[in-house]
């Protein structure tokens, strides 16, 4: 018998009950000299079990039950579903149930608080480094165009270099919206992939070509390792691939060293194909492998800035790929490079 649950309790005091209820009655037979047979206190104390136990049950039940109800009203005014208050059933250690409910009720509060602060955390980081990005080509244009009022735009020689720089600061802003544009499409689920087949190989030519001059004002030497490979048919968004792989091979030259080389490499895996870009520049060191496709993480800041860039371009490329149902990955090491890689079904 678990004296824990109702029933037990009810069960424990009707037996002390009973005893105590025998004893005054034998007592009282004794003093009067009446001697009934033994069937008769058998009958009596069975009765009186049963009636003290019903009763004793009864109203512990109904203590328990309006106890029990007033903390799941509780509990469940607080949770958004619709579920409604459990009902409580006596034949269970209620006591140790209803424990066990309002610690799950208490945790899932605890992970609910943890998540807010969470979001609210990386919605203050969101919003700082949108303004931080945001602020500086503003800035710039800001600084041009006061240049120009106060004088510069008489002066042929300064006006028209002017005016290309603030240009150049407007097109900055203009991919970052387009960069963000693009995320939230992602995220919502609102860009949808046009899968097709189509030759990687020629993609990836077509990306080095246009990105040669960048290269060049960058010292880099971009390469495409293709090993006689040049038919390697994948499926995929191929506009989505090339923004992909024009924005790692852009990120490898920005982050590469001077008279350095990026390689661009194929790699069969059965029924995908493993593509990587890797670079001999500065690299990076393990810490920041988890979050280099957050948006707007920067390994170094100052320099990051500096060499351009919306903070946003790894970040779409990891949406990207794994939209496509696959998966990219980096690889790192401090003043040796860096190698990122990513797979792509086959046609």
């Amino acid at each position: 018998m678990n004296i824990r649950t109702p029933r037990g309790v009810a069960i424990a005091s009707a037996f002390v009950i009973t005893l105590f209820g025998l004893g005054l009655c034998i007592l009282v037979m004794w003093l009067y000299g009446i001697h009934p047979p033994l069937q008769a206190y058998a009958l009596f104390s069975l009765g009186l079990f049963v009636l003290a136990s019903a009763i004793i049950y009864s109203s512990i039940e109904r203590f328990i039950y309006q106890k029990v109800r007033i903390i799941y009203k509780n509990i469940h005014r607080f949770k958004s579903t619709k579920e409604r208050a459990k009902d409580v059933r006596m034949n269970e250690d209620v006591m140790e149930k209803v424990q066990h409910d309002v610690m799950d009720w208490a945790t899932e509060r605890v992970k609910e608080i943890s998540q807010l602060k969470e979001q609210d955390s990386f919605r203050k980081d969101f919003i700082g480094n949108l303004a931080h990005e945001l602020k500086t080509p503003v800035f710039n244009i800001q600084g041009y165009i006061l240049t120009l009022l106060e004088g510069a735009l008489e002066d042929p020689d300064n006006n028209r270099k002017f005016l290309i720089k603030a240009a150049k600061n407007t097109d900055r802003m203009a991919a970052l919206i387009d960069d963000l544009d693009v995320i939230t499409k992602i995220e919502g689920g609102s860009l949808e992939l046009d899968l097709a087949p189509f030759n990687l190989s020629d993609l990836v030519v077509e990306v080095i070509d246009e990105l040669e001059q960048k290269a060049k004002r960058f010292g880099v030497q971009v390469e495409f390792v293709d090993d006689g490979r040049r038919n390697v048919e994948v499926l995929g968004d191929a506009p989505k691939i090339e923004q992909v792989v024009t924005n790692l091979i852009s990120n490898s030259l920005r982050y590469g060293k001077e008279e350095g080389k990026t390689q661009v490499r194929f790699f069969d895996m059965e029924e995908q194909v493993l593509i990587e870009v890797a670079d001999d520049g500065i690299g990076m060191s393990e810490e920041h492998l988890p979050r280099i496709f957050e948006r707007f993480y920067r390994v170094d800041k100052s320099r990051s800035r500096n060499a351009g860039g919306s903070g946003l371009g790894l970040s779409i490329v990891k949406h990207i790929i794994e939209a496509h149902d696959q998966s990219i990955s980096v690889r790192s090491t401090p003043k040796k490079g860096s190698t990122f890689s990513f797979t792509l079904k086959k046609a």
